[in-house]
């Protein structure tokens, strides 16, 4: 309903109102910058024949002219705004095992990657007493107290096989038929 009576207002008096439109004067354009004319006066011969001839007086001015350049003296920089590498990082080779095609072949000193990490921590789950924090820190160049937070924190996944006779008495329980 809302409809058509918008439609209604809407085309009320259509060609009247398109018409009265068409009618009108067009608007003038709005005044040019001044620039804007410098473009056409340029192509004058006048102007091209001011811009090519030479003047002595600014010719013997520009032959008095000596330029003469230093570099400024070298500053040695203290280095105390910035904060730029002195050296490159110390990197060591990983401890990987069987799992060496996984994982990449150097870590920066104090850092361990993913499969290292996963390995002294199944090393550390299986034999504690073996493998201690101080023993990993040492073996993997990490500090203790982030071994320490690591064996904390981190626990590796745990894998139970269930007996096999537990999946027959599963498998022999009888289903019960649909009727």
């Amino acid at each position: 309903m809302g409809g058509r009576v918008t439609r209604v207002f809407r085309n009320f008096n259509v060609e009247n109102r398109a018409s009265r439109e068409i009618s009108k004067d067009k608007p003038t354009p709005a005044p040019r910058h001044p620039t804007a004319r410098l473009d056409a006066t340029a192509d004058s011969p006048e102007i091209k024949e001011e811009v090519f001839k030479k003047d002595d007086r600014f010719l013997t001015l520009l032959k008095d002219v000596y330029v003469e350049s230093r570099d400024p003296p070298v500053r040695v920089k203290d280095g105390s705004g910035e904060h730029l590498p002195c050296k490159q990082e110390e990197k060591r080779l990983t401890k990987l095992g069987h799992l060496e095609a996984l994982d990449v072949k150097k870590v920066p000193k104090g850092k361990i990657s993913i499969v290292e990490a996963l390995t002294l921590l199944n090393n550390h789950k299986l034999q504690p007493q073996i493998w201690t924090a101080e023993k990993i820190a040492a073996e993997y160049s990490l500090e203790l107290k982030e071994v320490n937070s690591l064996l904390e924190f981190f626990i590796p996944f745990a894998v139970q096989e269930f007996p096999k006779e537990t999946k027959k008495a599963i498998t022999s329980h009888k289903q019960k038929q649909l009727t």
